[in-house]
C-alpha cells in the first residue's frame, strides 16, 4: 500500500521519536509512506485564531501537493482537523475551488482521502505480521490517552470514531489497558506556551489519574499531548509517556531504542527492561 504522508511540525520537531517509530511500523506492515514534498505548517497553533485567510491557505497549499489517487495519511490530530476542514470547505464552495485552482495551479481533488494513522488498522490485517503476537508486550499496564482533538468539531461529526482503538490493538499484542476517566481530557495544548501554570495544573491531574489506576505508563495518540504531558508535569513521581507507534514498533520487533527512547524526558527504558521488552 502506498500513502502520501504529512508529518506536520510536531512530528518533525519535538515528536521525532513518534515520526521514526510510525515510519518503522508502517514499513513493517508493508505500507510505504511518501512524504509530501516541501509541505508547510498546517496553521494549527495559532493561525485559525488570528487570521482566517492565512488559516485557510496554509492547509490548502498542503492539499495542493497531494497527488490524486493516493490517500493522505496524517498522524497529528490537530493537523488532521485543519486539513480535513480545509478540504470540506472547498468541497462545499465552488467559488473557493476556482480560487484554489488559480492560486495553486492544480486541479482540486474533491475525492482526496485524508486519513488518520489509526485508519491503517482497518486497512491491514495486523495478524499477518505477528507470530504469537498476544505475548509481545508482556502485560505492560497502560492508560490510553487520546486527548480532545479527535473528538472533532460539528462539521466533522460523521467521521470515524477511533476511541478504543489503542486499547483494542495493544491488548491484542499483550498489553493491559486500564479504565480511567482522563482519556479525552484536554492537555492544555498550546496554552502550554501562553499559560504554562494552567497547563501544568491540567497535566498533573491527567498523570495523577493514570497513576491512581496503577498504570505503568501513558500511551498517547498525539505528539503535542505527549510533549505537554512530559514537559509540564511537576509531580515528584512520574511515569513514562509513550507514543502509540513506539509500542507498536516494539511489538513488531522493528524498534531501535537507541534512536528515540533517550529523547524522552521520563526515560521509559527501565520500565521496558523490567517488562522484558528491551
Amino acid at each position: 500500500m502506498e500513502l502520501s504522508y504529512f508529518p506536520g511540525c510536531s512530528l518533525k520537531a519535538q515528536g521525532h521519536e513518534n515520526n521514526l517509530s510510525l515510519i518503522e511500523f508502517s514499513r513493517a506492515v508493508h505500507v510505504e509512506l511518501i512524504e509530501l514534498p516541501d509541505w508547510n505548517c498546517c496553521g494549527s497553533s495559532s493561525a485559525h485564531a488570528i487570521d482566517p485567510t492565512v488559516a485557510a491557505l496554509l492547509p490548502q497549499r498542503n492539499l495542493s501537493l497531494a497527488p490524486k489517487g493516493r490517500p493522505l495519511l496524517v498522524a497529528c490530530p490537530s493537523c488532521l482537523l485543519r486539513l480535513k476542514q480545509a478540504h470540506l470547505a472547498l468541497v462545499r464552495d465552488e467559488a473557493a475551488q476556482a480560487a484554489y485552482e488559480q492560486r495553486w495551479q492544480t486541479e482540486f481533488d474533491p475525492d482526496l482521502e485524508i486519513i488518520h494513522f489509526f485508519e491503517l488498522f482497518s486497512r491491514i490485517d495486523l495478524s499477518r505480521y505477528l507470530d504469537n503476537g498476544e505475548n509481545r508486550l508482556n502485560n505492560i499496564r497502560f492508560a490510553p490517552y487520546y486527548g480532545c482533538m479527535l473528538a472533532r468539531p460539528p462539521d466533522l461529526r460523521f467521521e470515524a470514531n477511533y476511541h478504543g482503538l489503542m486499547e483494542s490493538v495493544l491488548t491484542r499484542l499483550g498489553a493491559k489497558a486500564l479504565s480511567w476517566g482522563y482519556g479525552t481530557r484536554c492537555c492544555g495544548t498550546f496554552l502550554s506556551v501562553a499559560k504554562p501554570d494552567l497547563a501544568t495544573t491540567v497535566v498533573n491531574g491527567i498523570v495523577s489519574g493514570a497513576m491512581d489506576v496503577e498504570a505503568e505508563c501513558l500511551v498517547t495518540a498525539c505528539a503535542m499531548c505527549h510533549l505537554n504531558l512530559e514537559i509540564r508535569c511537576t509531580l515528584p513521581k512520574r511515569i513514562p509517556i509513550l507514543h502509540f507507534s513506539e509500542l507498536l514498533s516494539l511489538a513488531l520487533g522493528t524498534s531501535d531504542p537507541k534512536r528515540w527512547f533517550p529523547k524522552h524526558l521520563v526515560d521509559p527504558r527501565p520500565l521496558l527492561k523490567k517488562r522484558g521488552l528491551l
